[in-house]
């Protein structure tokens, strides 16, 4: 056992390790978070009945609701014909041609209205392929868009306190600590003022500092040597003992021999004298279409058994990018069992703009990946329930469920929305009773139920809960709070909540919000205890500078979900994300201390 006396800087210590490991990306945040949380319970900091009681938390039930809510909708009812009903994006022969700074307006301003009340993975990963449409339509690289994108659903989700897990995770704290919660008009005011200033902004700088990256399909099209499709030479190949260029490989349309694998050799450059032989591995570049047809070619040409799709009833060509914290991460396709497991073959890979080389079954795969898929029927299914990548192309039709279903849950759940907004019932009780509905109806299955629940995320929510505890209940916090209050308060109470804001930005940037929010909120707590005011300013500003996710890829799941379709690199993140930061954070300061002027303007 640590004495009580060294308990808070033996937490901090902790709490600086995890921020070191979850930085250099050395364990998974969900393994962080339980290696952290076992710690303390081992050396007596923590009770089982504390680390526990985060699962029965309302607010991190709210959470999870949200998620299988979210998925439900996704299920039954059509969200892409909604979406383009709504945006209207993929059509090539419009009326009324839609320019860049115009459409940058209506799917920013839109997909920022849409998260205040829907998760903003899902409207991300169904967005994507639509601005992917429009950009090539219009000549203009999806790289100049997806950004703008994924920090639009981000300020959006800010609006609400259904947004985002942040202020949801959040109140969970307000409420353990028997808190006042957030107030709907608050965060309303705040988080629409932050928006329509973070929306005109990269509406503004967008255009001129965003690269001019060509998406990976044309990419696919017009650079391919950025790609990698391996093929065999068969044991019956004619081409067998001719020379690269006898072989009618050397000038091929759309298609370029880069190297030859033959054992443990690489042969690259390939020489047009070069002789093949038998069992050669042929590794191409170039045009998906042009390799196909090479493959179903009678040159004897085949894809390696991890890429065949012979045993494929149905194949669709499929997009997907590796997310963040996939057990697919580190893995080569052989070792992660890539066919048997996704019902589906890797044909090729992308990696923005770097020069892969080897075999497509031995390449090590990386979060922000973009994979060329030949996927089977049970693909969908099977990447619903690992959720180790993000599929960014439309894969199939959602079946519209009967009128009757959408009559009674339309019906019933607007009932529960307006007792909730009246007061009369807490958000969990009513997404319970919406969630009771949709299971009714059996527009949920215990079998969805099952696949919905993100056992990382849980991981992550209800440790996190138990490492905030943790650093309030040593003194942990008041000792940070003290150190700010030491550096800050002869500046006054508004130079102690910008601190706040930049401390909790950066630690939002490198590990996940919900992270953040557990180290910042007892920093709060204790400055609110100290200054003897009401720590309502204190907490908003958590909650913001929390989901201020713009300076990293890795700061926020939809960051990650761009990276790899936009062909981005991390300094593209931190050359926009800066002035989207400051100028974010800047109007957080402003609207807090507006509606807070009497607490914070106090001497």
């Amino acid at each position: 056992m640590i004495p009580q006396d060294y308990q808070p800087y033996f937490v901090l210590i902790l709490v600086a390790v995890l921020f070191f490991v979850l930085i250099r990306e050395y364990i998974r945040p969900s393994l962080g978070f339980l290696f952290a949380v076992l710690t303390l319970l081992v050396t007596g900091i923590l009770s089982p009945k504390e680390i526990l009681s985060g699962f029965a938390n309302e607010s991190i039930a709210s959470v999870l609701l949200l998620i299988q809510l979210t998925a439900g909708l996704r299920k039954n009812f059509n969200i892409e014909y909604f979406i383009d009903k709504l945006f209207r994006l993929g059509r090539k022969n419009s009326r009324q041609p839609m320019g860049y700074k115009s459409f940058m307006a209506r799917m920013m301003f839109q997909v920022a209205a849409l998260s205040s009340i829907v998760n903003n993975t899902p409207i991300v990963a169904i967005m994507t392929p639509y601005v992917f449409n429009w950009g090539r339509n219009n000549n203009i690289a999806p790289s100049k868009l997806l950004i703008p994108l994924s920090y639009a659903t981000i300020m959006g989700g800010m609006i609400t306190v259904i947004g985002t897990s942040t202020t949801l995770v959040l109140n969970g704290f307000l409420t353990d600590y028997k808190i006042s919660s957030f107030h709907g008009k608050d965060l309303f005011i705040i988080g629409s003022i932050v928006t329509i200033v973070g929306v005109l902004l990269l509406i503004v700088i967008s255009g001129r500092l965003l690269p001019e990256r060509r998406d990976v399909l044309e990419s696919f099209e017009k650079n391919a040597r950025e790609y990698l499709i391996e093929t065999v030479l068969a044991h019956n190949s004619t081409l067998t003992n001719n020379t690269v260029i006898d072989a009618g490989l050397r000038n091929l349309r759309g298609v370029y021999l880069v190297e030859i694998i033959r054992d443990d050799q690489v042969i690259s450059p390939v020489e047009p004298t070069e002789e093949l032989r038998k069992d050669d591995i042929l590794i191409f570049a170039g045009n998906t279409e042009d390799v196909v047809d090479l493959v179903n070619s009678d040159r004897g040409l085949m894809l390696p058994n991890v890429a065949n799709t012979d045993g494929l009833a149905q194949v669709n060509v499929v997009e997907a990018v590796v997310s963040n914290n996939s057990s697919l991460t580190g893995k080569t396709a052989k070792e992660s069992n890539f066919r048997n497991r996704y019902d589906a073959a890797i044909v090729a890979i992308h990696r923005n703009g770097e020069r892969l080389s080897g075999k497509i079954g031995e390449i090590t795969l990386y979060q922000g990946d973009l994979l060329l898929l030949y996927a089977g029927p049970d693909f969908q299914e099977k990447v619903d329930i690992n959720r180790d990548v993000f599929v960014v192309s439309k894969l199939k039709e959602i079946v519209k469920p009967e009128r009757r279903k959408i009559i009674s849950f339309l019906g019933i759940g607007a009932v529960a929305i307006l007792m909730l907004l009246l007061g009369y019932f807490t958000l969990f009780t009513s997404l319970l009773i919406i969630f009771a509905i949709m299971i009714g109806l059996k527009m949920i299955t215990v079998p969805d139920v099952k696949k919905e629940n993100d056992l990382n995320l849980i991981a992550i929510l209800v440790f996190s809960l138990a490492l905030g505890q943790a650093m309030i209940k040593t003194g942990a916090g008041d000792l940070i709070g003290g150190w700010i209050m030491d550096l800050t308060s002869s500046y006054g109470n508004i130079a102690i909540l910008a601190s706040l804001l930049v401390l909790t930005t950066l630690l939002t940037s490198f590990i996940t919000n919900v992270g953040a929010v557990s180290i910042a909120f007892p920093l709060a707590y204790a400055i609110s205890n100290n200054l003897q005011v009401d720590g309502m300013p204190f907490y908003l500003a958590i909650a913001y500078s929390a989901s201020a996710a713009f300076l990293t890829p890795i700061g926020y799941q939809t960051n990650l979900m761009v990276f790899g379709p936009g062909g981005y690199n991390f300094k593209d993140f931190v050359r926009i994300g800066i002035p989207v930061t400051v100028v974010y954070l800047a109007t957080v300061l402003g609207c807090i201390i507006y509606l807070y002027r009497d607490i914070l303007l106090r001497n």
